[in-house]
């Protein structure tokens, strides 16, 4: 991969780039007016390109780039923050003060959400697999601005973890997070699922086993959710109560710990 800027540059875009190139050990090369497919083509990489706003991926191959965006978050943020009921956090059970472990981060959506719910005392964390994914996320949390200031503060008390999420259950003690969720590229695709098509390429599809899922109900101290297709077995698999959605293709399964 080689790091270098969008096509209408500056000298603090150039300083950032060099920044982003260090931390990730990566070559920062010049734009010099090469087009995103021209530089893909001469170096055979993978395109990273810093811009006023965003890092923007340019996988080898594709013209359409991964970057972080607030997404369908900041419309369910704002449905939810006007009344309207958000199913995730109905399947979450998430309240103010409580702690979150998302253990297949993606674009964060669902975790601004968990983080929002949470509150200032809250804790949520999130593990993303994909080294660069992890760092385009966590950097776009951190400077990502929109207006409802509330939902930003939110973005902002997100901790980003890059790993492997069953090593890192591994480490962490029992009943640790109140809830551990995931949310794993679905067996079956949906096709009129947008909000992951940018991600698709790039997402981790390793299957989610049984040993993951103890060791989550181990480090739960309250619930362990899933979010999956509808047709999905792996709620009976692994044990979930399945909570029917009638007229929406995923569904939400969550395991409760007796106390």
């Amino acid at each position: 991969m080689i790091v270098t800027t969008a096509g209408r540059t500056n000298d603090q875009m150039i300083r950032i780039a060099l920044r982003v190139a260090l931390d990730l050990e990566l070559p920062y090369i010049e734009r010099n007016k090469k087009s995103i497919g021209l530089l893909q083509t001469q170096y055979k990489k993978d395109v990273l390109v810093i811009g006023k706003d965003r890092i923007e991926w340019y996988v080898s191959g594709t013209s359409e780039p991964v970057f972080f965006h607030p997404n369908s978050a900041a419309f369910r943020a704002k449905r939810w923050l006007s009344g309207e009921v958000e199913p995730f956090l109905q399947a979450t059970t998430l309240m103010e003060g409580m702690s979150f472990l998302d253990c297949t981060l993606g674009l964060a959506s669902d975790s601004i959400m968990a983080s929002l719910a949470t509150g200032p005392t809250g804790k949520v964390t999130g593990i993303e697999a994909n080294k660069l994914l992890a760092y385009i996320v966590s950097t776009g949390l951190q400077t990502w601005k929109i207006q409802n200031e509330e939902t930003e503060q939110s973005m902002r008390r997100i901790e980003v973890v890059q790993g492997d999420h069953l090593d890192i259950l591994q480490t962490l003690p029992d009943d640790f997070y109140d809830v551990v969720y995931f949310d794993p590229m679905f067996e079956r695709q949906i096709e009129e699922s947008t909000g992951i098509l940018s991600i698709r390429n790039i997402a981790h599809y390793g299957d989610l086993n049984g040993i993951t899922v103890e060791e989550a109900k181990r480090v739960a101290r309250k619930r362990v959710v899933l979010k999956d297709h509808w047709q999905s077995e792996r709620f009976e698999r692994f044990g979930l109560s399945r909570i029917v959605r009638k007229s929406s293709k995923f569904h939400y399964g969550f395991w409760e710990k007796k106390t």
